[in-house]
């Protein structure tokens, strides 16, 4: 398992630059065993989407850049897509970039009882995200203690 972990560090350290270049940004990347075969999965954004050109785009010129560095020692299908309406939240700078938007979050440890969260983010503040949940409770949760984040899809006309 390490030298695994140790091939998605290097793949991550090589491909962030490149990724950047391109005009896109790495949300996050897999690397595994399936029943067809070893797969290297790549979720890409950027500000207004991703389209379906720029999955292309990215997806030939990685592909192109992970035939140089020659880092998987064996054959893999790389999957380049979109993350989702659902999108993972990763990094403080996605809660600050979707303030305003529903998410859900996990915290590892139970903040005021709870652990899991389900709200309108409000920010970033002192590396807490706050979130307002659905019942109006406003809560701070320390970025390190969130073990798993994403975006609720919201829809024209629902109401939340």
């Amino acid at each position: 398992m390490a030298r695994l972990e140790q091939v998605v560090s290097r793949l991550k350290e090589i491909l962030l630059p490149a990724l950047n270049s391109f005009g896109v940004e790495m949300v996050d990347l897999g690397y595994r065993l399936e029943n067809r075969g070893w797969v290297l999965r790549l979720f890409i954004d950027k500000e207004g989407g991703i389209t379906l050109e720029d999955c292309q785009r990215v997806s030939e010129q990685v592909g192109d850049l992970l035939d140089v560095e020659d880092l998987i020692e064996h054959g893999y299908r790389l999957e380049v897509s979109s993350p989702g309406l659902d999108r993972p939240l990763t990094r403080e700078g996605d809660f600050v970039r979707f303030t305003g938007k529903r998410a859900r979050i996990s915290s590892r440890e139970p903040i005021s009882n709870q652990r899991n969260f389900q709200g309108k983010i409000l920010g970033v503040e002192d590396h807490q995200v706050l979130i307002e949940e659905d019942k109006g409770v406003k809560i701070a949760i320390p970025f390190p203690a969130i073990l798993k984040a994403r975006l609720i899809p919201e829809f024209p006309g629902q109401k939340g």
